[in-house]
């Protein structure tokens, strides 16, 4: 790909168009060289782009070398236009946007083996527009394993630069499906539970035993309509009271700790 265009992924539109995404900074990198290659293709895929005081950095990280990754090195002018923060780390990788669910053709067709498992839980969440509270929720299902978030559509691009960056290299390890509508949930699960102030409390011993875990849009939350048609069930996170909710990403990571607990 031409520089030219390596920095339009920073836009949706794009990251589809070409099949890629950006991911800045020497901490993300190293995290990216942990994933599995189970392709055999995903690292023949990615493109190093870096300034000069990283080609000896890159020179001797031997999981570089070992996975043949394309190294291009670039201008510190070349690399303010490919980043999009104020002051650049110097390393960006043009990464293959992974094959997630993109659309409605095959989540109709099966339940999944992973929702069959006990040990496997679903985080769904619905037109959720924060960047920061994405990528802190993938780090916390990241941390605790065995989760797989849907994002409903309408939500924000999780390979937003800004996802990317909060979720400290998290969207590597977590299992996602993009683009899931609300009411096609019926057909994939039995058993929903959301979070609600006159709810059960979370610690009750009920809790775990769902299959998928509805939360909503900071604003709005789940449409009421939809949770009455899916027959959801109400828990709540206890508290003194003092505010009226939490934090979307707050409230996901209480869930996921009592849920591994």
């Amino acid at each position: 790909m031409k520089l030219s265009d390596v920095k339009k992924l920073h836009q949706k539109k794009y990251r589809n168009q070409f099949g890629f995404y950006l991911v800045e900074g020497e901490h993300l990198v190293l995290e990216l060289l942990k994933v599995s290659d189970d392709d055999h293709g995903f690292f023949n895929d990615i493109t190093l782009y870096a300034t000069t005081e990283y080609e000896s950095w890159i020179s001797q990280n031997s999981d570089i070398s070992r996975a043949n990754i394309k190294v291009q090195i670039v201008s510190s002018q070349q690399m303010q236009q490919l980043s999009d923060t104020t002051s650049p780390q110097g390393i960006i990788a043009r990464v293959p946007l992974p094959k997630t669910t993109t659309s409605t053709s095959d989540f109709k067709t099966a339940i999944s083996e992973q929702a069959k498992s006990s040990q496997s839980k679903y985080i769904y969440l619905y037109e959720v527009q924060d960047p920061g509270n994405l990528g802190t929720i993938l780090r916390t299902l990241a941390w605790f394993d065995n989760f797989t978030l849907l994002l409903s559509p309408n939500s924000v691009d999780p390979f937003n630069s800004k996802v990317v960056r909060s979720s400290m290299g998290a969207i590597f390890h977590v299992n996602m499906e993009l683009n899931v509508p609300l009411d096609t949930l019926s057909e994939r699960f039995e058993r929903f539970a959301f979070l609600d102030m006159n709810g059960a409390n979370i610690k009750t011993k009920g809790f775990k035993d769902f299959q998928c875990y509805l939360f909503g849009n900071e604003a709005r939350g789940v449409p009421s309509e939809s949770l009455r048609q899916l027959n959801a069930t109400a828990f709540t996170i206890s508290g003194s009271g003092n505010i009226d909710s939490l934090n979307l990403a707050s409230a996901v990571n209480i869930c996921a700790y009592e849920l591994r607990r």
